[in-house]
């Protein structure tokens, strides 16, 4: 890595966990898709596919910020290695169910479990940086957008590698090397302890949600929005691959969407700022909403993927400004859980992108769908420019300094 990002890696223990935390993430790219394509596949219907898919949404988001306070008060290493020997076994039942032809309501019962038992590393990784940068915010900032451009290198591969091993290889695979992944991958994480932040005594006070903060509610509120745009696009462009005859291009046109992302991700993190960032998160929302226009009115593949990418640029300035300010809004020892309630917005915003995309798909196509995603996206920036006083940043310490 060059420019700034040189840096980081002159942390002891940085590399490791920056390495199994790669490897740990790969999952979120793959999960969703994997199982609508598997779902697809069985039933015809993206419907359900797309309902399925949802529940896992919805579980994951439920447990997260339970998994985060477990985390802030036992430890990382204590709460992730059960957490995964569990969601292991989960995707385990789900491909057994699935292949036995079990009643589809099996399959939501067990993608409950899925669900609830996955992890919000990501979280967990920037709780490492924020303890490892110890209050040097230029170089958190650097950390927080590498770490933003390593999730979007997920998800232009991650997508790309579950359609071409549902398509080429098995509709199984896909959850096969999610399961290799996540096993490997996080428990790689866990069991380095040198970086892992320590349990902090909490304060009076301490046991209230991060959700109760004005300011962490309104960022969760703008990622739920965005979440629904991810989960709607992620289901609409796969039927719409299928609807142009080409389904195995799915997995490229959404690599396209994050590779918008990974672009403005590096070049963003490479700045040093001057503008808050309050400016810096409804600027970037404001992008978001005008890139997503684009996509409504396109109407063959290769132009989709010029679109998706177009779109995804405004992706990673506003995921790395929006974990920047839950850094610095949360109370001492809620750390790693307020960062959990970005995911747990996301993947509420997923769940309902995912059903919405999938009903809407298979009442009006996939091209017409696609507007559900422009909606979303308004609404994003709406709420983040409505809600935007609530966003000034404390002149404390942040909770890497306490």
């Amino acid at each position: 890595m060059v420019g700034p990002y040189r840096g980081l890696f002159n942390t002891p223990g940085a590399k490791g966990f920056v390495i199994s935390g790669f490897v740990g993430r790969l999952p979120m790219s793959m999960l969703g898709i994997s199982i609508v394509l598997l779902i697809s596949a069985l039933t015809n219907s993206y419907g359900t596919a797309g309902a399925i898919a949802a529940t896992v949404s919805v579980a994951f988001a439920v447990s997260a910020p339970l998994s985060g306070r477990l985390v802030d008060r036992f430890g990382q290493a204590r709460v992730l290695i059960p957490i995964t020997i569990a969601h292991g076994a989960a995707l385990i039942g789900l491909m057994l169910l699935a292949s036995s032809g079990a009643p589809i309501w099996t399959l939501f019962a067990t993608g409950v479990l899925v669900g609830a038992t996955a992890v919000s590393l990501g979280s967990m990784v920037r709780a490492r940086w924020s303890y490892l940068t110890a209050g040097d915010s230029k170089k958190l900032h650097t950390a927080f957008s590498f770490e933003s451009v390593m999730d979007e290198m997920i998800f232009v591969g991650g997508p790309a590698l579950a359609t071409a091993l549902a398509t080429t290889v098995s509709e199984y695979a896909g959850l096969v090397v999610v399961l290799l992944s996540t096993t490997i991958g996080v428990t790689t994480f866990a069991l380095q302890r040198g970086t892992e932040p320590p349990v902090r005594p909490r304060r009076s006070g301490g046991g209230t949600s991060p959700i109760l903060i004005p300011g962490v509610a309104v960022v969760s509120c703008v990622f739920l929005a965005m979440g629904s745009v991810f989960g709607s696009v992620d289901l609409i462009t796969v039927a719409f691959a299928e609807e142009e005859g080409s389904k195995a291009a799915a997995g490229l046109m959404l690599g396209a969407f994050a590779g918008g992302s990974l672009v403005s991700g590096i070049w963003f993190g490479a700045r040093q700022w001057r503008i808050s960032l309050r400016s810096r998160f409804v600027r970037a929302l404001g992008f978001f909403a005008v890139g997503v226009v684009p996509i409504v009115f396109v109407g063959h593949v290769a132009l989709m993927a010029v679109a998706l990418f177009l779109a995804g640029l405004a992706i990673s300035p506003t995921i790395i400004t929006g974990y920047a300010l839950v850094e610095r809004l949360v109370p001492n020892g809620l750390l790693t859980e307020g960062m959990a309630w970005i995911s747990t917005a996301v993947g509420f915003g997923v769940a309902i992108g995912a059903w919405a995309g999938g009903r809407l798909t298979d009442m009006f196509g996939a091209t017409n769908a696609y507007g559900f995603a422009l909606i979303c996206a308004l609404l994003a920036a709406t709420v983040g420019l409505a809600g935007s006083a609530l966003l000034r940043t404390p002149k404390e310490t942040s909770p890497a300094q306490a």
